[in-house]
Formats: structure tokens, sequence, C-alpha cells
């Protein structure tokens, strides 16, 4: 059974690997590796090592701590306390809604930031 922080880490990999809009294979030669090794890192069933991890953020722009992010210390309080799913970078629909936000001119994006944060206080 993989390790939840394994889980973790695959699906920031899977997460930022889609936004850069790069393939599992695209990912793999930047790496020096093949597209099923970075298949079972993204599903958790194979652990990333340090090396590879750090060689996984470089082809992806990104540092190692982002793989990170979001990690429960505490699950459980956590999980009471947050309005977002928990597999969020596993929506594709989010996802996309991230992809398409950024691609809005930043003036514009800044408005909708804005109507979308006061239409989420009045819900």
């Amino acid at each position: 059974m993989p390790h939840p922080v394994d889980v973790h880490v695959g699906k920031r990999i899977r997460h930022r690997r889609w936004l850069a809009g790069m393939t599992q294979q695209q990912l793999a030669q930047g790496v020096g590796i093949k597209f099923q090794q970075i298949q079972k890192y993204e599903t958790g069933a194979n652990r990333v090592s340090a090396s590879r991890l750090w060689d996984i953020a470089d082809a992806l722009d990104v540092d190692v701590s982002f793989f990170f992010e979001g990690l429960a210390v505490e699950e459980n309080a956590e999980r009471e306390t947050r309005a977002v799913p928990d597999d969020i970078l596993g929506d594709k629909e989010a996802l996309e809604l991230v992809r398409s936000y950024y691609a809005i001119p930043e003036a514009q994006r800044r408005r909708l930031f804005d109507l979308a944060r006061v239409l989420s206080d009045v819900a």
C-alpha cells in the first residue's frame, strides 16, 4: 500500500505536469527515464528518490518544495475545516479552470478573481 506522502507527491507531479501542458512521455524524456516510471510516481506506486524529485522539479520549473505544499500535518483537523474537496488536484474540471484563469490577461483576471470572491461570500 502506498504511503500517503508518496501519493501526495505523485498528485503534485501530475498536477504541475498537466498545468504545464506536458505529457508523461515529455516529462520522462526531460528527466531521462521511461514514461511508465512517471506513471508509477504519479499514482504513488513508486516512491520518488530525492535526486529524481530534484530532476522532476527542474523539468517542471518548480522548487522541490512545490511537491510538498498542502501536505496535511494533522489530516483530520484539516479535513474538518476545509471547504475544498480532498482530491482537488485530481479534478480535471478544477485544473482546467485554473489553466483557463491564467490564460486571461492580468487586469481582467484580477476582476474575475474579485467577482469570484464576492460570489463565494454571498453563497
